[in-house]
């Protein structure tokens, strides 16, 4: 029997996450509104909610129409995710907060079968990332609020923290924020208990103590995006992926957690 453990699908994880887990309820604050963001690069989008029993349609200017999945951690601040048709293999995630209209679109990307081949040698003589999974971070604004700030700021407010989110009454993984673009997670408990990695990632403020997180996986390609609240310990958001290990089905799946702080050093400033 070996020592080593396994690693899974993100269609595997999916099923171990999902039985008691500590996701929030859907919010349809913004069902029936008709919202206009402009994008720092000159480009505006128009959509609209529209709840449809406990689900919510997303549909934009265009007419195309997309399942959404809407929440709020806090008030006014909400966390806006749909796969859409025509972007193949992605996933977009919209943070908007209406208090101070500010909005920041996140556009990830699964690598193909061949694009994943590559091993980490190969990536890294070329000077590429390491993860093959892509992200794209346009900052935006709502339309009429010329004094609002475009997108949010980044930040290293979590760097140096080390931090446990149970997921489920299964799940349990923990986090060190090593470095501006880097982080160390480690599953405790749960289907990938005993798997570790680090990882690139990108931090953003969002309101105080309240954080946007992202990670791009090298091993199976997995993005996730997530809300840290330090003053509610809690989390949301998604983890994005293929379902199997043919990379055929893509898989979108909610995530929330309960935190701790399990430690918090210092780090020397860098560069």
């Amino acid at each position: 029997m070996s020592d080593v453990a396994s690693w899974i699908s993100v269609g595997a994880l999916a099923d171990g996450f999902a039985p008691e887990s500590n996701i929030l309820p859907p919010c349809y604050d913004l069902a029936g509104q008709d919202i206009v963001l402009d994008y720092e690069t000159g480009f505006s989008r128009q959509f609209r909610l529209e709840r449809a029993g406990a689900a919510q349609q997303l549909v934009l200017a265009d007419g195309s129409t997309h399942e959404a999945r809407v929440t709020s951690l806090r008030g006014g601040l909400y966390f806006i995710d749909y796969l859409p048709a025509a972007l193949p293999r992605s996933a977009i995630t919209l943070l908007l907060d209406t208090a101070s209209g500010a909005a920041l679109e996140i556009t990830g990307t699964l690598p193909t079968a061949a694009e994943t081949g590559l091993s980490l040698l190969t990536r890294a003589q070329a000077g590429s990332p390491l993860t093959a999974v892509q992200a794209s971070f346009s900052a935006a604004r709502r339309a009429g609020r010329a004094a609002a700030p475009y997108g949010f700021p980044k930040t290293t407010e979590l760097v140096g923290k080390r931090i446990r989110y149970r997921y489920s009454a299964t799940e349990l993984y923990e986090h060190i924020y090593l470095n501006p673009s880097c982080y160390t997670w480690q599953c405790l408990a749960g289907v990938e208990a005993g798997l570790a990695d680090t990882d690139l990632c990108h931090y953003f403020k969002l309101r105080e103590e309240l954080y946007l997180f992202i990670w791009q996986e090298k091993i199976v390609p997995t993005l996730g995006v997530v809300t840290v609240d330090l003053t509610r310990m809690k989390t949301d958001g998604k983890i994005f992926g293929y379902a199997g290990d043919d990379f055929t089905t893509l898989t979108n799946f909610p995530v929330g957690a309960l935190a701790s702080i399990a430690n918090d050093t210092p780090t020397p400033v860098l560069g």
